[in-house]
């Protein structure tokens, strides 16, 4: 049960309250934003939330037990706010939120009500809307090891442990020519096969500096991108690429010499061994599955 401080009690019970939502957005490169759905800013413990994004909130839903609760918002997209370049570029993917009430007279210690991470975000025109994930919702992901022949590393993590920093798996460069929405060549990438396929790259200048895109393919002229940036690709944009992998047994041992860290189980027998039958092999003891 949550516990409400006497003021804000005595003010729900008259029936005439002066309440405000706040709503305090906070991403993982450490930027704070606060919003309200009051008509004026408020200041609440150093922090200023601002009225002018029109925020508003669906009902909150909460259950007992490990159940996920969660809320819709919908606000206005500006850039002295939430900006859609910034929405598309993932800034705000996994931010932390909370939604406080506070009365907006005396401006105190405001009453969290819900507290969890930034979802799925939609943008129409000049609104989003943002779901809100409980945070029971990290209990609803998958943990632990799949039992797959593939490999549930990731590269470079301290589980793989591949260095990604060498000169091998790593290449800097700029877009050189534009060959379509997500197609681009670059001089610093020619020649070096087919390694960055599936690999990270980062923007480091241009209309998309600080994303992140997947290369969905790289054949040593050509990287294309998996999904299409949010802006549109120049030349001259720069960039830091990184290896890619697909996971097989086979490239973690040829490209990488790195099979003893493999993290996969590549014997494992696939649905044709389950389906098999024996059957005798000549003039050998024992058999053969076919």
């Amino acid at each position: 049960m949550r516990d409400i401080p006497e003021p804000m009690a005595a003010a729900l019970a008259s029936g005439a309250t002066t309440f405000a939502r706040l709503w305090r957005l906070a991403r993982r490169d450490g930027v704070v934003l606060g919003f309200t759905d009051h008509d004026r800013d408020l200041v609440v413990a150093g922090e200023t939330y601002r009225a002018e994004s029109g925020m508003t909130a669906s009902a909150a839903e909460a259950a007992l037990g490990l159940a996920a609760g969660g809320l819709d918002v919908v606000g206005a997209l500006d850039d002295a706010g939430l900006s859609e370049i910034d929405l598309a570029r993932g800034l705000y993917d996994g931010a932390s939120v909370t939604l406080s009430l506070v009365d907006w007279r005396a401006a105190g210690a405001p009453l969290l009500l819900f507290a969890g991470v930034l979802g799925e975000v939609a943008r129409e025109r000049s609104l989003f809307t943002a779901e809100l994930r409980g945070l029971a919702s990290a209990l609803q992901q998958p943990q632990g090891r799949l039992y797959q022949r593939a490999c549930d590393a990731e590269l470079g993590d301290i589980r793989c442990g591949v260095d990604l920093s060498a000169p091998a798996h790593r290449a800097e460069g700029v877009v050189t020519e534009i060959r379509g929405a997500r197609a681009f060549r670059a001089e610093a990438l020619a020649g070096r096969g087919a390694v960055f396929t599936r690999g990270r790259l980062t923007w480091t200048d241009g209309a998309n500096a600080g994303s992140v895109s997947e290369l969905r393919r790289h054949d040593g002229t050509e990287a294309e991108c998996a999904e299409t940036p949010a802006m549109a690709l120049a030349v001259g944009d720069a960039f830091t690429v990184t290896a890619g992998c697909d996971k097989s047994f086979t490239t973690c041992r040829k490209r990488f010499i790195n099979h003893k860290n493999f993290r996969g189980f590549p014997h494992m027998p696939g649905n044709d061994w389950l389906t098999g039958s024996a059957r005798s092999d000549g003039d050998n003891d024992g058999g053969r599955l076919v």
